[in-house]
C-alpha cells in the first residue's frame, strides 16, 4: 500500500513539474514574441500595391524582409481566356524605391500569376513577421508547409500536423493557417480537409479564391 501511495505521489510531482516546465516555456515564448513584435514595430515598412488576377494585393515589408501580404478581394478573380498568361503589375510605386526583399517578393508574385511552374527556380524573399520567427507551433507549421508542400500538391490539416511533429494538432494547424501573414508565398490554400473538400480560406470569405488558386496551379 505504501508503495502504491508513493507511486501516486511521485506521479503527481511529475505532473506538477511537467506543468511548470510547459508554463515556463510558454512564458519564454510569449516574451520572445513581444520582443519580436517590438522590433517589427520599429521597422520602416513600405507597402506596394499590385493589380493581380485576384484583384488588388498589398505587400508590406522592410529592409529585413516581407511582413505581410494582403489580398483585398476588391473584385472577382479573373477568368482564364486561354489566350495568354495572366498579369500582375505594380500600380502604386516604383520597385526601384523599395527594399531588395520587397522586389524579390513582387517578382515572385508576378511569375506565380503569369507562369506558376517557373516559381520553383526563383528565390523567396526573407520573412520578417513575428508569427514566422522562433520555434512556436504556428511558425513550425507554416515553415513546414512552405518547405514540403509543392506547387500543384495539397495536404490535409491532419497530415500537416503530423509533418510538423504533432499528429494530434490538426485543429491547431487550422489556427496556424488563419494566422498566416504571407499567403500565396506560404501556400495555406494548399491545405484541405481530410475528406478532400477544399475547406475555408481567409476565414471563409475567400473560399472562391482557394478554388481559383488550386486550379491555377494545376493548369
Amino acid at each position: 500500500m505504501n508503495t502504491v501511495r508513493a507511486a501516486k505521489v511521485g506521479t503527481r510531482k511529475l505532473r506538477h513539474v511537467d506543468a511548470f516546465v510547459i508554463a515556463y516555456h510558454d512564458r519564454c515564448a510569449a516574451a520572445g514574441r513581444r520582443d519580436e513584435e517590438a522590433e517589427e514595430s520599429q521597422c520602416t515598412q513600405k507597402t506596394i500595391s499590385l493589380l493581380s488576377p485576384l484583384g488588388k494585393i498589398q505587400v508590406s515589408g522592410c529592409e529585413n524582409g516581407v511582413h505581410t501580404i494582403q489580398i483585398l478581394m476588391d473584385v472577382a478573380p479573373a477568368e482564364r481566356s486561354g489566350t495568354g498568361p495572366l498579369s500582375c503589375c505594380v500600380v502604386n510605386d516604383s520597385l526601384g524605391e523599395t527594399s531588395p526583399q520587397l522586389q524579390c517578393c513582387v517578382q515572385w508574385l508576378q511569375a506565380y500569376f503569369s507562369s506558376p511552374h517557373t516559381t520553383g527556380t526563383l528565390p523567396l524573399p526573407a520573412f520578417h513577421h513575428p508569427a514566422l520567427q522562433g520555434d512556436a507551433f504556428t511558425s513550425r507549421v507554416l515553415h513546414t508547409l512552405l518547405r514540403d508542400v509543392k506547387l500543384g500538391e495539397t495536404v490535409s490539416y491532419k497530415r500537416l500536423a503530423e509533418m510538423a511533429g504533432n499528429p494530434k494538432a490538426a485543429r491547431a494547424v487550422g489556427g496556424a493557417m488563419r494566422k498566416n501573414p504571407i499567403p500565396l508565398l506560404i501556400p495555406c490554400h494548399r491545405v484541405i480537409s481530410s475528406s478532400g473538400q477544399s475547406g475555408p480560406y481567409m476565414s471563409g470569405k475567400g473560399d472562391h479564391l482557394k478554388q481559383w488558386l488550386l486550379t491555377h496551379e494545376r493548369q
